[in-house]
């Protein structure tokens, strides 16, 4: 068994010619370079298949296709554009975006795609109380906060705190809270508040009503608790953070959880009811603006006004109308009051309630009031929840940005582990404590600090298709460190330590993962290799071909004086339409004509006394564009006049010149020239490839092709 040594910093993504296949068989050979039978044959399927081209092309045919497909890419090379940093960074971009699929647990991400979707069905009600503690926190403040909590549940399930678990509680709350003479008043206000939040937790269970809502006042550090009690009203999956999510999905009616870890803190819930999902629906209305200070008088005036609406709704007015007229929502007035459609907990709770309850489209409500104002709101249209096909595109997107696509990437992270026989030194990694010091806290620890440590294994992986085992040292680690760090509030060095390793051993996990994807996946290898490929030969087109033929202006003159006769124009007539307002003002045109009147002349005579009788438009016509003057196609003053109805004018008609095909100039067909002097030059280009490679086809691959 071979075993070296992998700077963590060395581990990329491995080429291409890494996973040349040499025993796989050669269906052609290019000046000598083997292509093989995978690569055409892949190709081949990909764009002969009946969804690309009904008239699929024979196995034969399609050889002439794909070897000068391969000479514009191996001339590409040959020009050096495959060392482009533009080439490689946009090459780079793509490969990260055809990765991401597999640096994840697809069969997790599919489960969690179903159970969003089933979770989407069921709506819950429930309250919370929480308590904050920093995802980062260091142990003996999460103790303190989950103790804390736990002693809140177990008021609120009939276990009373005793005097001997307020007084173990209080001991761990000093200890969390760490005060000093040198405390400042805030950290004593912060310890005395939690104390006397965990002291009061008796009095407001006996304060009547809702318990839960009376210690969520009381205790909860989620600032909206002082008024809703705690209260989420309904919410569905992708509503809330996945392991409180979680959490309620799993509770019965009526139960309280154990304390539920997110990013916020500590939590415990009360689911209070589930029903089914209410679905979408698409409503308009109508609102009077609450303002802001306003007195009772003003707020009477609004009630009126609101009522006056109802009234004018109630006579038969339309709602839409009224809506445009009356209503203080702008954005939706203009649309007839009509909003987006809208599920649970997407608007405030009265007016997701007033809408819910009307039973049929069309059916508006009473007046009723949000804290944004008084509404009135009309049912337009209601559907359940969507199929999941027709919603998987919007929960992958949503699932994307959501903490639950962690799962994924964790159960991945597993996967490499057991595949490649991870292995660990934990004395290695402990040692870090004896070179780990503020600094790091700072942004400024340095690697060499790490140095006296050695290169001690920290962990290693046995990769089965090279036969090697692959190790991490510590000065791999110490280098991560060192790029990684960022100025952070100080918190205990095990902890920075453990935090870091984790991240460092994922990371590194992920990367050789990527590293590995073009020998452990062919279709990806495939993929990644039509899209370089693809990206060569663009860049070698638009140089040789489509950027030649816009900027060398020599040549596209040259190639435009031989073939002008290619662009030329059809018969045309340049025609002066005199469009007069009647009858009388036509004859005067036609008098100053024949006194060889000029059209400023004329214009300015005729218009003295209104600007509405003639105007003048000169026009060159292609034969065959206008009736009119095809009907008179030649030089002259028209004898008849023109009748146009839709304009309700009369028109005399000059045509000036009759004139016959003609060549047309390189700006007044450059976009035709261009696109054929691309087509020259390509063929040209063509014709130089074709003599400069040599393609060698071997039969007797080709015929296993199907």
């Amino acid at each position: 068994m071979k075993k070296r040594t992998l700077g963590f910093l060395t581990l990329t993504a491995v080429g291409f010619t890494a996973f040349a296949q040499t025993t796989e068989p050669v269906i052609m050979t290019i000046n000598g370079k083997p292509v093989y039978k995978s690569e055409f044959e892949n190709v081949y399927k990909k764009n002969s298949g009946k969804e690309v081209n009904k008239e699929q092309k024979s196995v034969k045919e399609y050889v002439d296709l794909f070897s000068t497909f391969k000479m514009k890419v191996f001339e590409a090379e040959a020009n050096g554009l495959d060392t482009n940093s533009s080439f490689k960074t946009e090459l780079a971009g793509y490969r990260k975006q055809l990765a991401a699929p597999y640096l994840t647990d697809k069969n997790v991400n599919d489960a969690l795609l179903q159970e969003a979707y089933d979770r989407m069905k069921t709506e819950i009600k429930a309250s919370h109380i929480l308590i904050r503690v920093a995802e980062d926190a260091l142990p003996k403040d999460t103790i303190e906060a989950y103790t804390r909590l736990m002693i809140i549940r177990d008021a609120l399930t009939g276990k009373n705190p005793t005097p001997a678990k307020l007084t173990e509680y209080e001991n761990l709350l000093k200890k969390s809270a760490g005060l000093t003479k040198s405390s400042t008043h805030q950290d004593s206000v912060n310890y005395n508040s939690k104390l006397s939040a965990v002291r009061g937790i008796t009095s407001a269970l006996s304060s009547g009503g809702d318990k839960f809502a009376a210690v969520a006042k009381k205790t909860s550090e989620d600032p909206s608790a002082a008024e809703n009690g705690g209260d989420l009203g309904y919410f569905t999956s992708l509503q809330m953070v996945y392991p409180f999510e979680t959490a309620a999905f799993k509770t019965n009616v009526g139960d309280i959880t154990m304390p539920v870890r997110t990013r916020f803190g500590y939590h415990i819930l009360k689911v209070n009811d589930k029903r089914p999902s209410q679905g979408e629906i698409l409503t308009a209305h109508i609102m009077v603006k609450f303002s802001k200070d306003m007195g009772e008088k003003d707020k009477a005036n609004l009630k009126t006004k609101i009522d006056e609406i109802y009234t004018k709704l109630k006579a038969g007015e339309k709602f839409e109308d009224l809506a445009r007229q009356f209503s203080d929502d702008k954005p939706s007035a203009e649309k007839g009051g009509q909003l987006q459609w809208f599920g649970s907990s997407r608007m405030p709770i009265e007016f997701e309630k007033a809408a819910f309850a009307l039973e049929n489209n069309g059916d508006y409500s009473a007046p009723f009031t949000t804290t944004y104002g008084w509404h009135i709101v009309k049912r337009l249209d209601k559907k359940g929840l969507a199929s999941f096909a027709d919603m998987k595109g919007d929960l992958k997107q949503r699932i994307g940005k959501d903490s639950r696509t962690q799962a994924g990437k964790t159960s991945l992270i597993e996967k490499i582990k057991k595949e490649n026989n991870f292995k660990e030194n934990a004395v290695a990694k402990k040692e870090f404590l004896k070179v780990i010091d503020s600094t790091v806290f700072q942004g400024r620890w340095e690697a060499k600090k790490a140095e006296k440590l050695g290169k001690k294994e920290l962990f290693s992986l046995f990769n089965k298709e090279k036969a090697a085992v692959i190790i991490f040292t510590q000065a791999d680690f110490a280098k991560y460190i060192e790029t990684h760090q960022t100025a952070r509030p100080k918190t205990d060095f095990s902890m920075f330590l453990n935090q870091s390793y984790k991240e460092f051993v994922d990371e590194t996990l992920i990367n050789y993962e990527d590293g590995n994807l073009e020998s452990k996946y062919p279709e990806f290898r495939n993929l990644l290799k039509e899209y370089r490929d693809g990206i060569l030969l663009f860049d070698l087109t638009d140089q040789k071909v489509w950027s030649k033929a816009v900027k060398d202006t020599a040549g596209l003159k040259a190639f435009y004086e031989q073939n002008k006769n290619n662009y030329l124009w059809d018969e045309r007539a340049d025609v002066t339409m005199y469009k007069c307002a009647n009858d009388k003002v036509a004859k005067e045109v036609r008098g100053m004509l024949k006194k060889n009147k000029s059209e400023k002349e004329i214009t300015e005579t005729i218009n003295k006394t209104s600007q509405l009788n003639v105007s003048v438009e000169n026009i060159t016509y292609l034969k065959g564009e206008n009736k009119d003057v095809d009907a008179n196609w030649k030089q002259g003053v028209v004898a008849t006049d023109i009748k146009d109805t839709k304009e309700n004018k009369v028109t005399v008609l000059v045509v000036n010149k009759v004139m016959g095909k003609t060549p047309k100039t390189i700006a007044e067909a450059k976009g035709m020239i261009t696109a054929d002097y691309q087509n020259y030059l390509e063929k040209e280009w063509l014709a130089y490839l074709k003599n400069k490679y040599t393609v060698k086809v071997n039969e007797d691959v080709l015929n296993t092709v199907k």
